[in-house]
Parts: C-alpha cells; sequence; structure tokens
C-alpha cells in the first residue's frame, strides 16, 4: 500500500494566490499590557522545534489524519537556516537561477522542511484574538494549526500574520508549518547571495484584545523655519473605531503632549523641536492606548525635501556615506540577532558610515528600528531582484532584462512585495528613501506600484535604478520617480548626468569591494563633494558572505564561497565582496573608505606659515561638538611633536583657516632633503550611542615638504680594484668580503654572496606580473593574452666596464613570452661598489600596443631569516597608487607577517605606495637597504605571486622558506573593475618610457 502523503495545494506555482488566511499589512510594533509591568503581549515562539527534511512536497508524511504523531523527527533551531544544519547544501549563485526558467513554475524536486512545536494556552488566553506572526521564511510557508489548514504566505523576508484564534483550544495546540526551498516568488528574489532555506527569523503569538488598533501611520512636518512641528498620526482600527489615548514625551521622559483621538487621526503641536538626522538622532516617544493594551512609537522629527534639485533633511543638503548590507553571518547564514546586528552598526559608527541600503530586501523590522535609534539613513528595499532574466539562452541585459516583471501574472506579486515593505517600516525616520527593488528591469507594472508608493507615502523619495533600462519594447515612464541612480558609473558619466539632467543622482551601488580593494573611492568622494546634486553613494557591499566550515589543524579559519559545496550553477568567490570579514574583521578597504569620508578634510595653504584650511563635512554638527584635533608632525618619516589643538568651532559645510604654529625650527632641519609633514588627527570628543571619545575618525596628512634627499649610487671609494671573471654565461666579480655572480642570459644575478652568506636563494629576476585581485579579472583576460603571466627574458647584449674601483655590467634585452613580441625592451647597468653595494639602472621601452602592466620591477628571493621590514612610505597597511588614502607616510617597522593580508580568495596584497627608503633585516643584524632615484612601490611576504594565484583559499597557503622581495617601479593601481568602471588611465603602468634607479646596499 502506498503510504498517505500530504496533499499540498499548488499555491506556490500560482503567482494569483500570494497570501492565504493572512492579515491586511500593518505597521511593525510589539504591543504590551496597558498595566504595569507593561508585560510585552508577544509570547516568542523562538527554540527548538520539531523538524523533518523531505525531497519534494510530494512526498510529505500527512501529518494533518487523526491521531498523527511526530515521532522520528530531528531538533532544529527557530528561527535559523536549515543548511547551516546540514540539510540540503549550501549554493551560491549571483545572478543564474538554481532552477530552470519556467515561470512560474518551479522544479518538482522541491525540497520541504516541516516544522512542528506545541502552544499551552489557557481559557483566559482564548478570551483574546491570537495572532501568528513570522518575520521572515524562505521561500513560503504552510500553516496549520490542530492539524487544519491555516494559511499560506510567501515574501522571504516580510512578515506574515495569521488570526488563527478560531483553531486554537485549551491545553495544547499543534502548530505545524510547511516551508518548500522555491515557489513562484523565487523567480523574484534572485538576489546575489547564498540561497537558504528555513524559518529565519522570529516567530510569535501575539495576545491582542478583541478591538484594538490594527494600524498606525505617523507622519512629521516643519514650519518654513523649522521652530514648530505637527505629528499627524492616522489611526486604523482592527473592528471599529476606539478611544486611543496618546502621550508624547522627548527623550528625556518629559511630556510634550496627550489627549485623546478625535476619530481617525491625531495631531500633535511641538514648538521648538528637536530633529531627526543621523548625526543627533533626537526620537520622541509617542504612547498609544487602548483598552487592555499600550504600543509605544519612537517618533523622529523630520522633514525630507528636494530643494534646487539636491536632496536635504530639516532644511539641509546631505550626502549618503553608505554601504550595502545583507543580512550574513558565516555561522547562522541569514539569522541574524540584535547583537549582531548592533555589531555591524557599530563598526558602521566607527567608519563615519552614515546610510545602509537593505539590500536587496526588508531587513528585520526592529533592524529599521535600531537605525532610527542610533542614526543611519536607510534605503528601505523590497524583496525583488530577477536578473537571472538575462541570462537564459539568448537573454541579455540589453533586451531580455525585463522578461519577469513584464510578465502580467507577475504585476500583483510587484505592487504586493513593495506594499508589505512600505506599509511595515513606514512609521522609520531613518528611512529616507524606499527602493522598488534590484536589478529586475523596469514594466507597466513598476512604474504602477512606484505610483502607488508616492500616492501612500509622499513623504518620502522613491529610487529605483532598474528604470535607467529599456528592455522588452516597453517604453519607460521614471515621473514618479524622484532620484536618479545607478550602479558602478564611472566619474566622467556621472559627470555626464550631472550636466544635463535635473534629477538629484545617488549611486546605490559603487567602489565594489571585493578582495584587494576599491581603489577608487576618493576619485568618487571628490566628485561627490564637488556636485551638490550627487547625493552620495553605498558601497558594494557591507561583508564578505561565507560559510565557517572549521579551523584547520594549524589554526587558520576554513570560509568556503561558490563552488566549495559542489553546487550547479555558482559565482565561486563574488560573495566574497564586502569591507569587512564574515566574522567582521576590517579589511583595509573600511579603513580607506573611513578615511575617505572622515567628517573634516584639511588643505595646506600656506606651507611657509602654517596656514590650514579646514573644511567641516558634516552635514548637521559644529565640529566643537563632535570633535578635537591634534597635530602630529613628522620630519623625514619619524613623528617629533605633538599638538592639541582642542575643539574648533566650524558650523556644519563650512570653512576655516587655522595656524599650525611651531613648523619653523623644523623646516630648517630639512634642510637636507629630508620630508616634513604635518598630519591632523581628528579625535571624538564625547562619547556617542555606540561610540567613546579618545576615538579616531580619520586624519589628513599635508606635506610641508617632500622627500628630496640625494640619490646615492654604489660606493667606489678605493678600498682596492675589483676583480672579475667572465666566460659565455656568467660573470663573477669578487671584492674583499663579496662575491656575486650575474647570470648574461638573465641579465641578472644568481648568487650575491656577501660575508660568507648568500643573500638570494634564487635568482633575481625582472617582474610584470602579479597574483591577479579580484578586480583584475577582466584586465587579467587581457594580460594572459598578452603572456604577461608566462614572460621570459631574451639577453641580446651584455658588456663589462671595470673602472673607477667598481664595476658596470650593462645588459640589452626584452621581456617577452611564447607567441608574443617584446612587451619591454631594456637597457639595464649594474653597478657595483667596492664595498659591494649595487646600483641597477633601469631604462625600458613598454610596447604600447600591449595592454597596460600589472606591474614593472625586480623580484628578490631573499634568505627567510630577512623578515623585518623597515620602509618610509606609506604604510603601515597596505597601500596602492589608488589606495593609500588610510595609510601614513611616515617610518614604519613591521614584520613580513604582519604586512601579510588575509584575503579570502589569495591574491596580490601588501604592496606599499610612495616609498623612498627600505630596509629588510634578519635578527642576527644582517640587513639589505634599499634607495631610489624616484619613490617606488615594495611587498616582501613569504608567497609567491604564482602560489597566490594557483590557491583558491587563504587557508590553502602553505608559506615558503624564503622572504619574497618585490622592488616596483611602479605597480598599476587596483581599482574596482571586478564589478566597476576599468582602471583609470591614471593609475595603470600605461606609459611608454620606465626609468628608475635603485642603489642596494648590504650590512652584516
Amino acid at each position: 500500500m502506498l503510504p498517505k502523503t500530504l496533499q499540498l495545494p499548488k499555491y506556490y506555482e500560482d503567482p494569483q494566490t500570494l497570501h492565504l488566511g493572512c492579515e491586511e499589512n500593518r505597521s511593525y510594533y510589539i504591543p504590551c499590557e496597558d498595566t504595569a509591568p507593561y508585560a510585552s503581549r508577544a509570547r516568542m515562539l523562538n527554540g527548538k522545534w520539531d523538524f523533518r527534511f523531505y525531497e519534494s512536497p510530494f512526498v510529505i508524511e500527512d501529518f494533518t489524519v487523526p491521531g498523527y504523531q511526530y515521532m522520528h523527527y530531528d531538533k532544529i533551531p527557530v528561527p535559523g537556516c536549515i543548511q547551516m544544519y546540514g540539510y540540503d547544501h549550501h549554493q551560491y549563485t549571483n545572478v543564474n537561477f538554481p532552477f530552470p526558467y519556467d515561470p512560474p513554475f518551479v522544479p518538482d524536486e522541491n525540497p520541504a522542511c516541516v516544522y512542528h512545536t506545541t502552544l499551552e494556552l489557557s481559557t483566559e488566553d482564548l478570551a483574546e484574538e491570537q495572532y501568528l506572526n513570522f518575520e521572515g521564511v524562505d521561500s513560503c510557508l504552510y500553516v496549520y494549526v490542530n492539524q487544519s489548514f491555516a494559511g499560506y504566505s510567501q515574501v522571504s523576508h516580510s512578515t506574515s500574520e495569521f488570526c488563527i484564534t478560531s483553531l486554537l483550544r485549551e491545553g495544547s495546540n499543534d502548530l505545524t508549518v510547511v516551508v518548500l526551498k522555491w515557489c513562484d516568488g523565487s523567480y523574484l528574489e534572485d538576489q546575489d547571495k547564498f540561497r537558504m532555506t528555513g524559518i529565519f527569523r522570529d516567530v510569535y503569538l501575539l495576545a491582542r484584545p478583541k478591538h484594538h488598533l490594527r494600524d498606525y501611520f505617523v507622519n512629521t512636518s516643519l514650519s518654513a523655519v523649522r521652530d514648530k512641528a505637527k505629528i499627524n498620526v492616522s489611526l486604523m482600527f482592527a473592528k471599529e473605531e476606539i478611544p486611543v489615548s496618546f502621550v508624547l514625551t522627548d527623550a528625556e521622559n518629559r511630556k510634550i503632549a496627550s489627549g485623546v483621538n478625535e476619530g481617525s487621526e491625531i495631531i500633535i503641536s511641538v514648538d521648538q523641536p528637536r530633529l531627526w538626522n543621523a548625526e543627533t538622532p533626537y526620537l520622541y516617544t509617542l504612547t498609544l492606548s487602548t483598552t487592555g493594551e499600550l504600543i509605544q512609537q519612537k517618533v523622529g522629527i523630520r522633514v525630507i525635501e528636494i530643494i534646487n534639485d539636491i536632496i536635504h533633511i530639516n532644511g539641509s543638503r546631505i550626502t549618503f556615506k553608505g554601504v550595502n548590507r545583507h543580512d550574513s553571518d558565516p555561522v547562522t547564514g541569514f539569522t541574524i540577532s540584535k547583537e549582531q546586528a548592533v555589531k555591524d552598526l557599530r563598526l558602521m559608527k566607527e567608519g563615519n558610515i552614515n546610510a545602509i541600503r537593505t539590500s536587496h530586501y526588508p531587513n528585520a523590522p526592529w533592524f529599521t528600528q535600531l537605525c532610527n535609534e542610533y542614526g543611519f539613513y536607510v534605503v528601505g528595499e523590497s524583496d525583488l531582484e530577477c536578473h537571472g532574466a538575462n541570462n537564459f539562452y539568448g537573454g541579455d541585459w540589453k533586451t531580455t532584462y525585463g522578461d519577469l516583471v513584464q510578465k502580467e501574472f507577475f504585476a500583483k506579486a510587484i505592487l504586493d512585495r513593495n506594499q508589505r515593505n512600505v506599509m511595515r517600516d513606514k512609521n522609520n525616520p531613518s528611512i529616507i528613501i524606499w527602493s522598488m527593488g534590484n536589478e529586475a528591469g523596469y514594466s507597466k507594472a513598476m512604474e504602477d506600484t512606484g505610483r502607488f508608493i508616492k500616492q501612500y507615502d509622499p513623504s518620502r523619495l522613491l529610487h529605483y535604478e532598474g528604470s535607467i533600462h529599456n528592455t522588452g519594447g516597453h517604453t519607460n515612464d521614471t515621473s514618479m520617480l524622484d532620484v536618479y541612480s545607478t550602479m558602478y558609473a564611472s566619474v566622467p558619466d556621472i559627470e555626464k548626468y550631472l550636466a544635463s539632467n535635473k534629477k538629484p543622482y545617488m549611486l546605490c551601488e559603487f567602489v565594489h569591494s571585493m578582495g584587494n580593494g576599491p581603489g577608487d573611492i576618493e576619485d568618487y568622494f571628490e566628485c561627490i563633494y564637488r556636485n551638490d546634486r550627487l547625493a552620495g553613494g553605498f558601497v558594494w557591499e557591507w561583508c564578505d558572505h561565507a560559510i565557517d566550515r572549521g579551523i584547520t589543524v594549524s589554526g587558520k579559519k576554513v570560509y568556503h564561497y561558490g563552488g566549495d559545496s559542489g553546487e550547479y550553477p555558482h559565482d565561486n568567490n563574488f560573495c566574497v565582496d564586502g569591507m569587512v570579514s564574515p566574522d567582521r574583521i576590517p579589511h583595509p578597504a573600511y579603513e580607506e573608505y573611513k578615511n575617505v569620508i572622515r567628517p573634516v578634510r584639511a588643505v595646506l595653504k600656506d606651507a611657509e606659515n602654517g596656514i590650514v584650511e579646514l573644511t567641516n563635512m558634516l552635514d548637521f554638527t559644529n565640529l566643537q561638538d563632535y570633535l578635537k584635533l591634534q597635530v602630529v608632525l613628522y620630519l623625514d618619516g619619524i613623528k617629533r611633536e605633538r599638538l592639541d589643538l582642542g575643539s574648533v568651532d566650524l558650523a556644519p559645510h563650512q570653512s576655516k583657516t587655522i595656524t599650525i604654529l611651531g613648523l619653523d625650527s623644523l623646516c630648517k632641519e630639512a634642510a637636507n632633503g629630508e620630508s616634513l609633514t604635518l598630519q591632523l588627527c581628528y579625535i571624538q570628543a564625547f562619547d556617542k550611542a555606540l561610540t567613546k571619545s579618545g576615538h579616531s575618525l580619520g586624519f589628513d596628512q599635508l606635506f610641508i615638504k617632500e622627500h628630496a634627499k640625494p640619490f646615492q649610487h654604489a660606493n667606489n671609494a678605493p678600498i682596492r680594484q675589483l676583480q672579475t671573471e667572465e666566460n659565455q654565461t656568467h660573470i663573477v666579480i669578487s671584492g674583499p668580503d663579496f662575491e656575486y655572480t650575474y647570470q648574461k642570459q638573465k641579465a641578472a644575478f644568481s648568487s650575491l654572496i656577501y660575508k660568507q652568506m648568500n643573500w638570494i636563494t634564487a635568482p633575481v629576476e625582472y617582474n610584470i606580473w602579479r597574483a591577479p585581485i579580484d578586480n583584475d579579472s577582466h584586465a587579467r583576460t587581457e594580460w594572459e593574452l598578452a603572456g604577461y603571466d608566462r614572460s621570459m627574458v631574451k639577453v641580446y647584449d651584455t658588456s663589462i666596464l671595470t673602472a673607477n674601483n667598481h664595476v658596470s655590467i650593462t645588459s640589452k634585452l626584452a621581456i617577452t613570452a611564447i607567441q608574443i613580441q617584446h612587451i619591454v625592451d631594456l637597457t639595464v647597468n649594474w653597478t657595483i661598489g667596492s664595498d659591494g653595494s649595487i646600483t641597477v639602472q633601469i631604462d625600458g621601452k613598454r610596447n604600447v600596443l600591449l595592454p597596460f602592466l600589472p606591474r614593472f620591477g625586480l623580484r628578490f628571493f631573499l634568505p627567510n631569516a630577512f623578515d623585518s621590514i623597515g620602509f618610509l612610505g606609506y604604510g603601515p597597511g597596505e597601500s596602492y597608487i589608488d589606495k593609500h588614502r588610510s595609510t601614513l607616510y611616515a617610518k614604519h617597522n613591521e614584520t613580513v607577517d604582519t604586512m601579510y593580508v588575509d584575503y579570502i580568495r589569495p591574491q596580490e596584497y601588501g604592496s606599499h605606495y610612495h616609498c623612498n627608503e627600505l630596509n629588510c633585516a634578519t635578527a642576527a643584524g644582517q640587513s639589505l637597504s634599499v634607495t631610489a632615484n624616484s619613490s617606488f612601490s615594495f611587498s616582501a611576504s613569504h608567497y609567491t605571486q604564482e602560489l597566490l594565484a594557483g590557491t583558491r583559499h587563504n587557508y590553502e597557503l602553505v608559506p615558503l622558506q624564503e622572504t619574497i622581495l618585490c622592488l616596483d617601479y611602479k605597480m598599476s593601481g587596483v581599482g574596482s573593475n571586478s564589478c566597476g568602471p576599468v582602471l583609470a588611465d591614471k593609475y595603470r603602468l600605461m606609459e611608454e618610457d620606465i626609468k628608475i634607479c635603485f642603489t642596494l646596499a648590504f650590512h652584516k
């Protein structure tokens, strides 16, 4: 006999059946009892539930039969994602759907989860209405109470509320929920993330009086001079209108107003209101009381306007210094606690971030409340993304991008998803802009949805980046959109838009932070700060997505990304693209962004007299109410003096000059080409909710004098005549304490023996390659076609000259590759001084018909003991021509290990830009010092670029027993081309002429 299985209605493939048995949308709140101690009316159902996993909805054991026993079930935490507990499998995919393109249908092999728990209810409980709330379930859910069907819902990141009073009984009650991995809504939830399943947010039962306040909508307005405010509260009732008492108190709990509603509206006047903004997030408390119930709502008084095509809040233009944030954790997946969220928000505040785009769905409802409290502007995004329409056979961005949203049967769902977002979060002052979704194309349904949002909530702005794409024969109407937005536009493209269009412009995604990058943040903010209509942007993205797989035997964390679970399709490590690691350790990108968006900017106006112009980059706060200034003076990279300047009275958006005293004496000391720099440090002066006084908010470094020390060539002091020996392949140069072997076919040294120790473990190499960073993903293709990853040298001529107590070797050579023409033609002169020092003069001609070079320089393989690194340049963190704003030009002392940057996918790391001096030393006292006739870049590592490029994960790297030192004439910038514009020409090594001169000196 065939087993009896559950007959699950196929609502999951019916776009016209989105919700059954669900309550109408309402704003988020948790009511309390109306008498002390004001206990919450929510009974939390989080905890261990019975659980059974099925491969398909067609084989679910029928739990609705009388007397069914929930036996042989596992236990699983609720909330939680089933993949994090060993069920199904992990899958990361960005654009491609994980199932056939067959809307609205999904595969029959559709993993199904059955959850079960019990509720104990009393007679008193049953005298009230009982509302079952699910704040997040992926992808859809069927709810059964005491074996009876109670309802169905979808939209993974929105609340589904069911009134289940009539199905309950006194005593024990069975609550069973069927969750499917996919439904028709999954076509509209194609977000760039790991795909996870389950009841992943809070579940609770709300007990409410039969007559209660069901919903309310708080709106605020200001008088022209902002000295008076009105709070308008629209009331909606469950069954019939009932009296609602209200009390408004300020943040100090002082009563501002009180009364009782008249009909369906409450109007409150506030004199001299304290206004809400992200810098000073002042909140009033509105208490709404009905018989048996009390609701508290935080109210932020603020007005959003577009004035002269510029976004203003409370009359002040604002700049979004934002990030895109997913709910993501390497251990808990989509399930995020308040403690986890506050950790994110604290890091954001510490990093000067003031705005969050909830990519690409509503976050947990309490998350937005945290943003109200702590002060963040929020772009509230609907749970809508379907860019997989680009990638079916014959599909592309230009023709099929809007295929799904242009299907009539999805019109209802598009509106529904936006309604659920807007109606749930409408009472949060932090939400400044509504977003209709992400990367879904455009259609009449999107336009109709936009009109609904603007009619329902005209107090906020509306944006949707997908509106800029015309596909499927549809002519886009964007009249309902207030803000024009793009992703990853280049600075020239932004300038072009601003010159010919009127709407405010917002970068909803920019400076893609994947791996070593981004390198163009400063360029974007220079553009933002000179164009008031450019309202700022949101970095993609906040954190790396990865799965925690424990630690290796050597103690390294193991993080997995796309493809590591054997899944298809997948997008490799494209999910590892955040400014912080999966466990929230800041990457260099975080530090770079933090300092670019520092609250003050300084410009040196008069070096001789120490006159500096400060500009307050904040929108609402006087600097004296936020920070204090310190000045640190560096002579030749060494800290010499620190001055405490205290507070500075400087209003938002304003500038003033200050005078730094005490520069005269240091200027006199810098008489021999030493650099003299001035660092202005911005220190938080007062405790804030998430950050403390003394916290560094950023810095500026100003050059009073650039490094200009005379370049020292190899020493030719008259110690004694150097000896040379030559054959067809080698030249040996001998001095009192050294013997160097020059390999003529490589035009470089194969041995450098100084004081009886060989200072290199392999021949010196000419180096044009780097381990590709994620942002090289497009350039890499051209580089490899041009043979840069497999280059070799061809030496045409080598000559030797002995004179004046030194030896000079000159080689003419080319860097080339199999089947490739010359990449660089070189004339290289190596001069060996009588003390063993070496000067190498490189003159090169790059083949301009080939792509720009990743780098150009020399690679040395030093013994492993050379692990102490001192340098004068940008540090201590890694620095590049386009990514060095978080680093300081100074003398730094590091080790090879401390300079390692632990990117999950190994790649180029740890270079140091604009260096003038370098010293590599051992604990025993041997040292190699390097200077050059111009600034240079260098890196020191225990990994070769080949090893980094060939290793999939950081935990798989095995350090070499040598120190690889790369001296670079130039390293190309890092940019953000993994998902952004190509690297700007000014950051490329694309010049034809390459000239550099290094001197190496050995000390023992």
